[in-house]
């Protein structure tokens, strides 16, 4: 069976190891806006936007084709 992988800003992430996925936020030091993607163990990758819609964008995408896998 083929996993499902979901590019994001040129990283590959194989939707089902996926843990959870936080909220938007904004980053540190004004560098726009972030979400935390948590895979099982301790990995974590944390994508960021420069602005608050693109940001809500990616994560919303993501969430879609996590259920649509």
């Amino acid at each position: 069976m083929a996993k499902a992988v979901y590019e994001l800003q040129g990283f590959s992430i194989v939707l089902d190891k996926i843990a959870f996925i936080t909220r938007v936020f904004k980053a540190e030091d004004e560098a726009g806006y972030q979400f935390n993607i948590r895979f099982d163990g301790e990995l974590r990758l944390v994508p960021q936007f420069p602005t608050r819609h693109d940001a809500d964008l990616a994560r919303e995408l993501l969430i879609k084709a996590i259920k649509e896998s």
